[in-house]
């Protein structure tokens, strides 16, 4: 605590003189001097607005250009710039940043990269997202399975078949390459192949994911079922839950409307048809049957883990800075 204070008295001196520093950092860039490592991250740090960012980048391409063959394990700036364009909000310097051809391998992380897809996803940008994977692509920066999601999750929100063949591409390549791929993000693959109609690829892909007990796996297992033609199985997963002998304080399971919804059309005119109704009047009564749509599911974090992408929280968008605590000016 006694540090944080001490931290926190410095960072107030140095806001302080804010505007000094500012101005001689750019009439060094002005004259074409060269900016030091300890300086960029000063100015990092007291980046509170779209214009001190605009000041940041400026000095980005400076240092670049001077460092721009920096050994590996030199300090990072990357993750840093970009976490300041997630707190303000800034998709676009994120995205013109990222694709900038100055500035490669200014951003060798995936966490770069996973901030700014997040925030223009965030933002409705989708074809931004997508086209920021594709930079990453380009420029070898490997995956991790927060990239994998995210990805799969852009791809899904395009929801068109180009996009479709992005993700089946991006699954199979992560396959290959042994790469770590989290279950969330088998289970948007699985449902972008149903959206899709590929029920087919949609099977194959769910069975390659280990754990299915959570609640999305169950919704996307009925779901499967339903379009497969497979009613009885459906049918069987429902009684299960419905006679599931949870402790009291335990939730059952439960299916979201939209699921149910397409067993019944699925099952109708057919040998299941008033079976299906009257176990989805039996789940309904017991309150196992919500009216969120599976989307909503899919984007959304599991009680008791750490909210991995703003996407998951809208409405939870900071109004203030972690590293300053002072209020974000662009907010």
């Amino acid at each position: 605590m006694i540090f944080r204070r001490r931290n926190l008295l410095w960072l107030d001196n140095c806001l302080d003189k804010k505007e000094h520093f500012f101005n001689a950092l750019n009439k060094k860039m002005e004259t074409n001097q060269l900016i030091l490592k300890d300086e960029l991250k000063l100015l990092l740090l007291l980046c509170q607005s779209p214009e001190d960012m605009v000041t940041a980048r400026n000095a980005i391409y400076r240092y670049h250009e001077e460092n721009g063959n920096m050994v590996f394990g030199e300090f990072r700036f990357g993750p840093l710039f970009m976490r300041l364009c997630y707190e303000l909000g800034l998709a676009d310097l994120a995205f013109t940043t990222l694709t900038d051809k100055r500035l490669k391998g200014f951003f060798p992380d995936c966490t770069s990269f996973n901030l700014a897809i997040d925030l223009l996803f965030s933002k409705g940008q989708f074809e931004g997202a997508l086209e920021l994977i594709r930079e990453m692509k380009a420029q070898g920066v490997a995956f991790n399975k927060d990239t994998f999601t995210l990805a799969f999750a852009t791809c899904y929100k395009l929801n068109t078949p180009k996009s479709y063949q992005i993700c089946l591409a991006l699954l199979e390549e992560g396959q290959t390459k042994a790469s770590f791929i989290p279950r969330h993000a088998y289970c948007i693959a699985v449902a972008f192949a149903l959206k899709q109609d590929d029920v087919e690829r949609a099977q194959s892909i769910y069975s390659q994911i280990m754990n299915t007990d959570s609640r999305l796996c169950q919704n996307l297992r009925v779901l499967l079922l339903a379009m497969a033609g497979s009613i009885k199985d459906a049918v069987s997963v429902l009684t299960t839950a419905l006679l599931s002998d949870s402790l009291v304080f335990v939730k059952k399971p439960d299916f979201c409307q939209e699921v149910v919804d397409v067993l019944k059309e699925r099952s109708d005119d057919g040998p299941w048809k008033m079976q299906v109704e009257h176990l989805v009047n039996q789940l309904q009564q017991a309150g196992q049957v919500n009216p969120e749509r599976l989307d909503h599911l899919l984007y959304r974090t599991p009680t008791g883990k750490r909210k991995l992408f703003s996407f998951l929280h809208k409405g939870n968008r900071r109004t203030s800075s972690q590293r300053t605590l002072r209020s974000l000016l662009s907010e």
